[in-house]
């Protein structure tokens, strides 16, 4: 029986931390092998399906490099057409949107010679070199180093009424949903005050007759160009001071309307008609497969534990991207410290005599 076989590097995660490393770890001949996540039905509901957050977002406008403007003579050389219509890439002529981004970037890596495997880790052994890494598929990987590049996923409130109509009108993903026959014309409901809130509200205007934003304070956490495009949006109107007190709904038609409460008078309710509800309201890092394997943050993102370095608490084991970066959280910032752990990696590999 042959040997089985030690990649010298893994890379968990697709999103732009992700694929960052993964280009430069190929094009330092490290041959990485990158476990995208399974196109499963939990990922989806959670959002961790393959290409990351990023993917579920529209235009972006702020990744360096992609101005404003007709960028479809570009795609063109980037995707043969027959990809370009699998993946529905439709260029809107305005930029770059999330998924044509995260398409390109896995296009790089697939380019330099990146393997790719569309499943989950579900389980690691940092215990020991090599390191040993299951899939949901139930395959043993080992390698040499890892990158964890897991990212974050969508926060929801927790209330019963909430998980109840997840799929019947309860979302964390404007940009998924929103076009949807059961949006459409109708009043919708987002619950938070960040950045995130303002860009699925202004999504959502595109498909909905109003947009209530519900939010616990007197102003937004939000940029103030996001802020603004919000507040001066006729189609969106701000409860501010509240919170969600229950999702209404039933089983057939799935939501209809939200209670809210007044966070100064408690006994103030209010009920919103409404066939949709997006949650809004921050991330949680992907680090459930990790059981324990390596030190986290007070928060539960990964502890990097040199400064300015991707390094964890196992050597040979690093981070990047959302699941450890818990302050900036833009992608061009996860794609900065994907290049960060694949150069930590390949030095560190360097210095084990693994080239």
């Amino acid at each position: 029986m042959s040997e089985q076989h030690i990649n010298r590097v893994v890379i968990i995660g697709s999103g732009p931390a992700g694929w960052s490393a993964a280009i430069y770890t190929s094009r330092a001949n490290l041959e990485p092998l990158l476990f995208e996540g399974a196109i499963t039905e939990e990922n989806r509901l959670q959002g961790t399906l393959p290409l990351g957050q990023l993917a579920l977002t529209t235009e972006v406008e702020n990744y360096a490099g992609f101005p404003a403007g007709d960028l479809s003579g570009y795609f063109e050389t980037a995707f043969e057409e027959r990809k370009a219509k699998e993946l529905n890439l439709t260029h809107h002529k305005k930029g770059v949107s999330g998924p044509e981004l995260m398409e390109l970037m896995r296009r790089q890596a697939q380019n330099f010679g990146t393997r790719i495997v569309t499943d989950d880790i579900v389980s690691c052994d940092f215990s020991a070199r090599p390191f040993k890494l299951k899939s949901l598929g139930g395959e043993e990987i080992l390698a040499h180093a890892v990158i964890v590049a897991t990212g974050a996923r969508a926060n929801y409130l927790g209330l019963e009424s909430e998980n109840r109509f997840k799929n019947m009108g309860v979302s964390a993903c404007a940009v998924c949903d929103g076009a949807l026959p059961r949006f459409r014309n109708k009043p919708l409901v987002v619950v938070g005050g960040g950045d995130s809130a303002m860009e699925e509200a202004t999504f959502l205007t595109k498909f909905a007759s109003k947009v209530y934003i519900i939010h616990r304070r007197d102003e937004f956490r939000a940029s103030k160009i996001m802020a603004e495009r919000v507040l001066t949006n006729e189609k969106i109107e701000v409860k501010w001071n509240s919170v969600v007190d229950e999702v209404l709904g039933n089983d057939r038609q799935g939501v209809t309307g939200v209670r809210i409460r007044d966070t100064q008078d408690p006994t103030k309710t209010e009920d919103l008609d409404a066939t949709g509800y997006f949650a809004a309201i921050g991330h949680t890092p992907n680090v459930d497969f990790l059981r324990g394997q390596l030190e986290l943050k007070e928060n539960g993102y990964i502890k990097w534990t040199v400064p300015f370095r991707t390094n964890t608490s196992v050597e040979g084991v690093f981070a990047a991207g959302d699941v450890a970066e818990d302050y900036y959280k833009q992608a061009i910032t996860s794609a900065g410290s994907g290049c960060q752990a694949a150069l930590d990696a390949e030095r560190w590999l360097a210095t084990q005599g693994i080239e």
